[in-house]
């Protein structure tokens, strides 16, 4: 069911909160008041002069909450089902025919607490819900749609220009220029972005290892996880969490997206609030660590235009397998871990000013205790990358 067919659409605002007024209210005016009577001799002076100021279309919130809902809950969903059948399930609990989620089976548990995640995201939007026709429902989820395809083109048009710059050594350059807008010779077929995308599991500088990535004998599906997930490019077999999901290009495209591009880039530049700011995102998510790592792939591979169904790239499958892993019961405390360490780097060090209180409110209050507490975290989750 979690799968989303929609194609992302360009065009929507970012960075901005929705505003308010009425859901689906376009905002649109007659513009009678004030408008003069043309004559001949106004024919000359409105050829000198600026046309009426457009007022701004009025967009729907919904579609502010889908972007936050696929970078950060799941971007590979159907809204409709996911919703009607929450809401099935829903009312089954409410009228006693069933005694508890434990009836349910593991995948519908899943996608059930993706529907709760919805609902806490979007206020008002259960009990709207429960009122509505089919047509009206639909009127919805395709609202919610556009905001999660919006955000995916927007985040996937950043990304595949700034990851050039982030992988070009520092006052260096690529042995091989990397076309911005032609991405014909990325991926395998470059050796920079070929090594990063080269399976953990396999040697990228041995020369049958690369022409079989290149020719396509060495097959790599969603399920291959890439090196560049990992802290200085080095898996450990004996420890595969050992640096996993800690890559320096992995926390660079997370700022990029949540915080503001110059955030990722050290420059304090930013003159407006971050993604995560306007939806008050305290803490990172599987799921936003999951789509992050799934749009770098995407960015470093030589396929043109983002789609699940893309065999090439298979992203839906390298998404889920990232989902899979991370919310399994067996790796709740290294996930645990994990989620610290990215609230460290993605949350505290990008944005000084911000505070340890955003994110732990109950724990600090003097300036002093937060320093101790940052400084002592810092020490204890530090990547090799960042000495």
């Amino acid at each position: 069911m979690l799968h989303n067919s929609g194609n992302g659409q360009l065009g929507d605002r970012e960075n901005e909160r929705p505003l308010s007024g009425r859901q689906g209210d376009k905002g649109t005016g007659s513009g009678v008041l004030g408008r003069r009577n043309r004559n001949e001799g106004d024919e000359e002076e409105d050829n000198l002069s600026l046309g009426p100021r457009k007022r701004p279309s009025r967009q729907d919130p919904l579609v502010h909450y889908g972007r936050h809902f696929g970078r950060s809950i799941h971007v590979f969903c159907k809204p409709f089902p996911l919703i009607t059948e929450g809401l099935g399930r829903t009312l089954q609990l409410q009228a006693g025919f069933v005694g508890g989620l434990e009836e349910f089976s593991e995948q519908e548990r899943m996608e059930h607490q993706i529907f709760l995640k919805l609902m806490k995201l979007c206020p008002g939007l259960e009990s709207r819900i429960q009122k509505v026709s089919e047509q009206e429902l639909h009127y919805i989820t395709d609202l919610l749609n556009k905001g999660s395809s919006s955000a995916r083109s927007a985040d996937t048009r950043a990304l595949k220009s700034a990851v050039i710059d982030w992988i070009t050594p520092p006052g260096g350059a690529l042995s091989l220029p990397l076309s911005r807008n032609v991405k014909t010779d990325w991926g395998f077929f470059h050796y920079t972005t070929g090594r990063l995308l080269c399976p953990a599991t396999l040697d990228w500088s041995d020369e049958d290892t690369r022409k079989g990535l290149r020719n396509g004998d060495i097959a790599v599906s969603g399920d291959s996880w890439p090196i560049f997930l990992y802290n200085d490019h080095v898996f450990n077999p004996e420890n595969p969490w050992e640096g996993l999901l800690q890559g320096k290009l992995l926390v660079t495209a997370f700022k990029c997206i949540f915080t503001s591009p110059s955030s990722a880039e050290k420059e304090p530049r930013a003159t407006r609030s971050g993604n995560a700011k306007l939806h008050g995102m305290k803490t990172v998510t599987v799921a936003s660590i999951a789509y992050v790592s799934t749009l770098v792939r995407f960015a470093l591979n030589s396929s043109a235009i983002f789609s699940r169904n893309d065999k090439s790239t298979d992203s839906e499958r390298f998404y889920r397998s990232i989902m899979d892993f991370l919310e399994s019961p067996s790796e709740c405390e290294e996930v645990e871990g994990l989620i610290r360490w990215w609230n460290m780097y993605a949350f505290l060090i990008c944005d000084e000013n911000r505070g340890l209180t955003d994110i732990y409110p109950d724990r600090f209050s003097r300036p002093i205790a937060i320093l101790l507490a940052s400084q002592m975290l810092v020490a204890q989750f530090r990547p090799s990358w960042t000495s």
